[in-house]
């Protein structure tokens, strides 16, 4: 009888440990490769007691049974703010998207932003171009990014901030407005603004008047900016896994926070062309590291 009690506790033991498990929903905003990066790489983040289970957007109802929903991208965090019961880490959007979401959802959500904190892109701006003060900004009037939290941290710096709201319609006036009076356009991930329609005439516009762009992704340097410093799928990913983790051991969902890992990149090329002498891609990171925090 005690062998046959053995036996059985034996046999139950995957499902004992299987029903023990974490359960993690993850819902991408679709199929795009950056999606699919960090889906691939938040489960590599991820222990082996914590199951994932990835629904597309379209099927998710937010009554799936999880101890936590991760999204990917604004479309798929804004339907489980609306939608899930569950705990929500947003990643991969906007922090300024991400503070519409928390007003409509004040509990029970946390998130990993895809734009880079303001103290940092400060940080950049001083090490990749040390004698231009003036930095324009584009920004939609109600949706778009904190700009006066901006303004604050170049007027430290001892630099001054060009901004124009944009309206719809008035994407290019605006932009010639900046462009007119500034030194450097830094682009933040405002999609109203910078997307595939417009990217290309904002970027022969800025050549025009020898104003480098300063954008937030390794797309858009290879598009024609001049650099960038943002955060790839991959470190989000391993963010998030940390931020997980601790969810599962501490039962209460972190703050949300901005990349704490990040890259630069560099288009010599542009650089070149506009007669702009800038460092490697390597020594403005260690410049970043040098001239202390960041974050």
């Amino acid at each position: 009888m005690g062998k046959f009690l053995s036996f059985l506790f034996l046999c139950l033991l995957p499902s004992l440990c299987a029903a023990g498990k974490a359960h993690v929903l993850l819902v991408p905003s679709g199929d795009a490769e950056p999606y699919r990066l960090f889906s691939d790489a938040f489960r590599q983040s991820l222990p082996g007691d914590i199951q994932v289970d990835e629904i597309k957007l379209e099927n998710f109802t937010g009554s799936e049974k999880a101890d936590l929903v991760v999204t990917i991208g604004m479309r798929a965090a804004s339907l489980a703010v609306k939608k899930a019961s569950m705990p929500v880490i947003a990643a991969m959007l906007p922090s300024y998207e991400y503070a519409v979401l928390k007003a409509m959802r004040p509990a029970g959500l946390s998130g990993i932003f895809v734009d880079q904190p303001w103290a940092r892109q400060v940080s950049f701006l001083r090490a990749a171009f040390p004698d231009r003060k003036l930095v324009g900004v584009l920004a939609s009037p109600d949706t778009g990014p904190d700009i006066d939290k901006l303004r604050l941290q170049l007027r430290e710096a001892g630099d001054s901030l060009i901004s124009e709201a944009v309206p719809r319609g008035t994407l290019f006036e605006k932009l010639e407005k900046v462009l007119s009076r500034s030194q450097v356009l830094l682009a933040v991930p405002d999609i109203a603004i910078y997307n595939s329609n417009t990217i290309r005439d904002i970027l022969l516009s800025s050549y025009r008047h020898r104003i480098p762009v300063v954008a937030f992704s390794q797309a858009f340097v290879n598009a024609g900016a001049l650099c960038a410093i943002y955060s790839t799928p991959d470190q989000l990913a391993a963010q998030a896994g940390l931020m997980v983790n601790a969810y599962i051991r501490l039962k209460s969902l972190p703050e949300p926070e901005y990349p704490k890992l990040f890259k630069i990149s560099v288009n010599h090329e542009v650089a070149s062309m506009l007669g702009i002498a800038i460092r490697s891609d390597e020594l403005l990171i260690l410049k970043l590291e040098q001239g202390g925090p960041t974050r």
